[in-house]
């Protein structure tokens, strides 16, 4: 009897939770980004958890729109992706960060809260996720919360309206910017807790209202079933395979980047240290596209810079068989103010991932690369200092370079899987 007593003691009752979760922005694999929304998801999904996604129909970061083909009631349109429900509202397409994109955002909020009834009978929260990166969010999901009886988490990726404000140069007095400044006071008040993927963001939450004891840390992840060799593609027969294969028998140090070519990625900087190197037996391989990637091309030639190489993007599933090949993985940023609140960017990851020593020319306010000592990290924008940082991770042996990757990889097993992270969430909703 004493022994069926401490077997029912130890046994946990597992609730299974409604989560209604609230981004603007939510991809999958079949629309392109944002992929953490769909991440978390699915990995509650597989816990035995029902989500219910609630996302625009329109969103300039997704390479494909949801159709409106699918099973549609009171104006939204619903979609059964990987056991998530997505719940599609209408919003109009747009370009740029004008008035189109704010129609593009209000219509979105206003569709969500004319559908109060339908979508709570339907969800059944227990919790209510607040998860984009304007905050004005919070008052259609407080506004639902309250209506549910259910927990309220505001989940924050970026900071706004610091980030239009210190990188678009809008006036904190501009009308939009009170609005948000509005929103973002009132959902540090409201929300039962705040989830940030900035790892540094403490002491501005706390000028602006939040108690810290409400504050968890939850980054970006990786999704590590994506690099099991079942669900990666080798390079094919191409001119990208056949040039990394020619530079590894001409015994050259092949120093990599693989992500997007825009401003924000400061790679002018890349190749103005490749011209420092052109006789150290250094190639610089540059694998993506963007909008500043046609300027990097022509720059290389009006410098005729020979060591630089530029291919275009490959599907995601090659970026585990392309790494392979890169002796160091390169990672860089702009100078920016904002980035005093830390970085957690997916490409690091990726490059952790594939046990690449890393050369990270980014100034924040965390430094996940020296911290875990997977490589080196340099000044931004200064060239002399990326070539420095290469000549110093060149002269490691292979060994000493195996082994940063090693770390770099392991702390990402142990800490940044989308399993280690969703259950951190889980454990924020259960509090």
């Amino acid at each position: 009897m004493q022994v069926i007593r401490q077997n029912l003691l130890e046994i946990k009752i597992f609730k299974i939770m409604n989560i209604l979760y609230i981004n603007h922005y939510a991809g999958s694999p079949k629309y392109g980004m944002e992929y953490r929304p769909y991440y978390m998801a699915k990995a509650w999904q597989q816990m035995g958890h029902r989500v219910t996604m609630a996302a625009a129909a329109f969103s300039h970061i997704r390479t494909k729109q949801p159709s409106i083909n699918g099973e549609q009631i009171n104006r939204k349109t619903i979609e059964h992706i990987d056991g998530i429900d997505y719940v599609w509202y209408p919003a109009p397409e747009y370009d740029g960060n004008g008035i189109g994109r704010l129609k593009n955002i209000f219509t979105f909020l206003w569709g969500l809260w004319r559908d109060t009834s339908n979508l709570l009978e339907t969800a059944k929260p227990d919790v209510v996720i607040a998860s984009s990166t304007y905050p004005m969010d919070i008052w259609v999901a407080h506004h639902f919360a309250k209506k549910a009886k259910a927990k309220l988490i505001f989940e924050v990726h970026d900071l706004w309206p610091l980030s239009p404000i210190e990188l678009g140069g809008m006036s904190p007095k501009h009308p939009f910017i009170m609005l948000c400044q509005a929103a973002e006071n009132y959902a540090y008040k409201h929300a039962d807790e705040v989830v940030s993927m900035l790892p540094k963001v403490h002491e501005h939450m706390k000028e602006h209202g939040l108690d810290l004891n409400k504050l968890y840390i939850i980054p970006n992840g990786v999704v590590e079933e994506d690099w099991l060799p079942e669900n990666t593609q080798a390079l094919p027969n191409s001119r990208l395979n056949d040039f990394l294969l020619e530079q590894q028998s001409l015994g050259k140090l092949i120093v990599g980047y693989a992500g997007s070519h825009g401003t924000s990625n400061a790679l002018e900087h890349f190749i103005e240290a490749a011209k420092l190197l052109e006789k150290q037996g250094v190639v610089f391989v540059l694998v993506g596209s963007g909008l500043e990637k046609k300027n990097l091309q022509e720059k290389t030639q009006y410098l005729q810079i020979n060591n630089v190489h530029f291919f275009d993007s490959i599907p995601k599933s090659q970026i585990p068989d392309l790494l392979k090949y890169f002796d160091l993985a390169y990672i860089a940023a702009q100078h920016s103010p904002l980035y005093r609140f830390g970085v957690s960017p997916n490409k690091l990851m990726d490059y952790m991932m594939a046990t690449k020593p890393i050369l990270c020319a980014i100034k924040a306010g965390n430094d996940p690369v020296g911290d875990e000592q997977c490589g080196i990290t340099v000044e931004p924008g200064n060239p002399q200092a990326i070539a420095d940082g290469i000549i110093v991770l060149a002269k490691l042996s292979k060994e000493e370079r195996l082994a940063m990757g090693q770390r770099g990889r392991e702390f990402i097993l142990k800490n940044q899987t989308y399993t280690v992270l969703a259950n951190q969430f889980l454990e924020v909703m259960k509090k």
